[in-house]
């Protein structure tokens, strides 16, 4: 398993952030693959929250069993399996200015071909920086709101 991290500083306070985080259709606009939630419309992200999210991603279409373990002001984290699981951390932390965001996503190859293949394609992603663009995303969008 592998881990990448990223750090930004937004204007934003950790609240503005979460709210960020974990709604559904701002998602959308900040994460680094397009996907659809299949069954999770029109409400927040929350602790013990279980949904399906679908995309494309290296050329095939892959699904995702997402379980949100934790969604408070310190941050969100999630576990999505599917072809390839992840483990995905963003704490938040108040600062003079407004709220620093520390991401991490560890990257677990399931088993089989198509599974190290995507494991692959997405460690390409994120070591070209894809995590960084995610988080600056984020941080703007949160001081969008403010």
């Amino acid at each position: 398993m592998r881990t990448w991290t990223a750090t930004t500083i937004t204007a934003a306070r950790p609240a503005e952030v979460l709210d960020v985080l974990t709604d559904p259709d701002a998602a959308t606009r900040w994460a680094p693959v397009a996907f659809e939630l299949e069954d999770h419309v029109g409400r927040r992200l929350q602790a013990g929250t279980r949904t399906r999210v679908s995309g494309r991603f290296a050329g095939r279409s892959v699904g995702f069993d997402v379980r949100v373990d934790k969604a408070d002001e310190r941050g969100l984290m999630l576990a999505a399996d599917g072809p390839v699981g992840f483990d995905v951390a963003y704490e938040l932390a108040p600062t003079g200015v407004g709220s620093e965001v520390r991401a991490s996503v560890s990257v677990r190859p399931s088993r089989g071909l198509a599974g190290r293949l995507l494991a692959e394609a997405t460690g390409a992603l994120l070591s070209a920086g894809a995590l960084d663009t995610t988080i600056s995303r984020i941080g703007r969008e949160a001081a969008a709101c403010c």
